[in-house]
């Protein structure tokens, strides 16, 4: 029955959005106001270059926000960052202490300091030219999108960026010639190896007050109590003594050349 009543009304809903739009339509015209062209592409200076209006550069925009977290783990230096924090947190025996909102705070922050000559550049070369016209919307990608290529080529290894031009069957003459598509993985392998790396060496002076807290407790015949919760203290004793914090912030910022 409701279906058989919509069905009756469709048409008439159709015939009151024509009789109301038609009153607008005639009041811009006489009035001389021109539309606003929604979606228009218009050719530009340069062969094979083509112009989108306002709206379709708005609807890219916010589509393209959707991805800058991705952007954000896949072209800086956020991802060694962040797995450093977290497999130092764990080798301390911290399960939740810095919680993971500082910790990914930090290393926002860390890495908006290190990737501030690649952004300066970006703005330079890329959005200056684009805010003052004198190059359209997609030639600023393109020239925004060079520092990070640039960044993301001195830290990638060589065998990683081999790895996934083989996987795809592709070749290149040169590195800078590399696809984003390719260069993007390969980067994102080379900053785990990285962080790994890392990681690595700051779980050994860890690793070492546990075994000594552990071999004295087994001594001492203490079996029932967790070496954990003794090595604790002297695990944050000597991180502390050590300026630990900036220790590792200067410690990453060195592995970018900083």
């Amino acid at each position: 029955m409701l279906a058989a009543m919509l069905k009756r009304l469709i048409p008439s809903l159709i015939v009151l959005a024509g009789l109301a739009w038609a009153p607008l339509a005639l009041a811009q015209e006489s009035t001389g106001i021109p539309a606003i062209p929604a979606f228009t592409v218009s050719p530009a200076s340069g062969e094979g270059v083509q112009e989108y209006s306002v709206t379709l550069q708005i609807l890219a925009l916010m589509t393209a926000l959707t991805f800058l977290p991705a952007m954000l783990m896949m072209m800086t230096s956020f991802t060694r960052i962040i797995v450093v924090f977290a497999i130092l947190r764990q080798a301390i025996g911290l399960q939740s202490t810095p919680s993971n909102q500082i910790l990914l705070g930090l290393a926002l922050f860390l890495s908006i300091f290190i990737m501030k000559p690649v952004l300066e550049e970006a703005n330079q070369v890329g959005l200056q030219p684009y805010l003052q016209e004198e190059v359209t919307s997609i030639e600023a990608v393109k020239l925004a999108s060079q520092p990070f290529k640039k960044f993301m080529l001195e830290q990638t290894r060589e065998d990683d960026l081999a790895l996934f031009m083989r996987i795809a069957d592709v070749t290149y003459d040169t590195p800078e010639d590399v696809s984003f598509w390719i260069l993007m993985p390969a980067f994102v392998t080379s900053e785990l190896k990285t962080a790994f790396q890392i990681g690595f060496i700051l779980f050994i002076p860890f690793l070492v007050i546990d075994m000594v807290v552990a071999s004295v407790l087994m001594a001492m015949g203490m079996m029932m109590l967790s070496p954990i919760i003794i090595s604790l203290p002297f695990k944050i004793m000597l991180f502390v003594l050590v300026d630990g914090w900036a220790l590792i912030m200067g410690t990453l910022a060195a592995s970018y050349g900083i």
